[in-house]
């Protein structure tokens, strides 16, 4: 628009951390992907008597690693909003192991952080986020004693046949979008802001990027349910 080009936007992100909008589509997708993903690694770390990492993406935004873990009955969650305490994470594989339960899942959102420290890149140049999963599996293994292992889901959460919610969604969005067009609403972007969807500023959904709250009923979910975030 600043160059008078006329714009509509619309969320398109895996991540679900642009402003203004519940929901971004393509974000019910990674996450429904990364659950089955964490429910099948559970039968080979109980089986293995293993700890398995699991790092998905998300960058600076935990949505996916929170949703797909709680989902996925994760007993570790280490999300960007959280910097997290390793000996806090190993007390609760600790714990496991004392009531029997010889293995747990620990999902990392690819921009976690531990406290005091820096997110893990493995491009610094182009800022390319990835081997949280690698350097939490090493010190899980040093300071527990349990073999671990670290799994990068990666681009796998990108692709493949999307959710009902996100076909409707993503529908949804393009029509709305022809609608503002036809209206000549330009400098705005489609949101989902059940139940219906509204047109929110451009500029105001791009000024603050959304992230994971830490007041949010689904982080008390996760701690009411003993999943251990790290702190």
């Amino acid at each position: 628009m600043a160059k008078g080009i006329p714009v509509v936007g619309v969320p398109k992100t895996i991540d679900n951390d642009v402003g203004g909008t519940v929901a971004t589509f393509g974000f019910d997708t990674a996450v429904a992907t990364a659950t089955e993903a964490i429910d099948r690694l559970h039968s080979t770390a109980e089986s293995h008597e293993r700890v398995m990492v699991v790092e998905v993406m998300g960058r600076y935004a935990g949505f996916i690693a929170l949703n797909a873990g709680i989902a996925g009955s994760a007993d570790v969650i280490l999300i960007p909003e959280i910097p997290f305490d390793i000996t806090k994470v190993c007390d609760k594989i600790r714990r496991r192991e004392a009531e029997g339960r010889h293995f747990s899942i620990v999902v990392v959102a690819e921009g976690a952080a531990p406290k005091g420290g820096s997110v893990s890149l493995i491009d610094p140049e182009h800022q390319r986020l990835g081997g949280i999963a690698d350097k939490v599996a090493h010190s899980v293994q040093a300071m527990t004693g349990k073999e671990t292992r670290a799994l990068v889901l990666g681009h796998l959460q990108r692709g493949g046949s999307p959710t009902t919610f996100d076909r409707l969604l993503g529908l949804r969005f393009g029509a709305a979008a022809v609608r503002l067009i036809a209206e000549r609403q330009f400098g705005y972007m489609v949101a989902l802001q059940p139940p219906t969807i509204a047109a929110v500023s451009i500029k105001e959904a791009i000024a603050t990027p959304k992230r994971v709250p830490l007041d949010s009923d689904t982080i008390a979910t996760a701690r009411d349910i003993g999943i251990s975030l790290g702190d």
